[in-house]
């Protein structure tokens, strides 16, 4: 027989209790249609529903979030990480994968990795008359580079810091330095 497991840190419940129970589900379970979720539009292209599934949970390295996008959309534009690695688990739909300047068709069940760097900028794109709904999974590095080759942008991300410019503007090192 296993021995009980510690209670999590914080948790003042008995070993076995419903209050035990209901503290760790709070802190490791979510359901995808339990989360509340939140509108992103940037028409005609962009628009999509995500709902946040990791956000309040004891995970430190991923992040997740169910993310539904409507028929002839994109949920974000075309961008490459340079720290996080992502997967996409398609749950509903079909639609096509822009990456590596392809465009790879997809569907429900289809589990899509993408690794770090300049070699995969991805992006994906509602092609059918059918919403597509899709679990996002990341890992969760800081500070994070994004790189928008569509635009040239490059976008800086860590706690506290969002930064988003193109080459062009950059500042030399030393200006405004005594």
């Amino acid at each position: 027989m296993n021995a009980p497991v510690n209670p999590p840190p914080g948790s003042d419940a008995a070993p076995g209790s419903p209050e035990r129970v209901a503290q760790l589900r709070a802190q490791l379970v979510r359901h995808v249609d339990a989360v509340p979720h939140e509108a992103f539009e940037r028409p005609p292209l962009y628009a999509s529903s995500t709902g946040a599934l990791s956000d309040g949970t004891a995970a430190r390295k991923l992040g997740a979030a169910v993310d539904t996008v409507p028929p002839g959309q994109r949920a974000c534009p075309y961008h490459y990480h340079l720290a996080q690695e992502e997967m996409f688990v398609m749950l509903a739909g079909e639609g096509h994968l822009r990456v590596a300047g392809e465009m790879l068709p997809v569907c429900a069940g289809d589990v899509i990795f993408i690794p770090p760097g300049p070699e995969y900028p991805h992006q994906l794109i509602n092609t059918s008359a059918q919403p597509i709904r899709y679990l996002s999974i990341s890992t969760q590095e800081r500070p994070e580079v994004c790189h928008y080759p569509d635009s040239g942008k490059t976008a800086a991300f860590a706690p506290g810091v969002r930064l988003v410019q193109r080459a062009e503007a950059n500042l030399d090192y030393w200006d405004g330095e005594p």
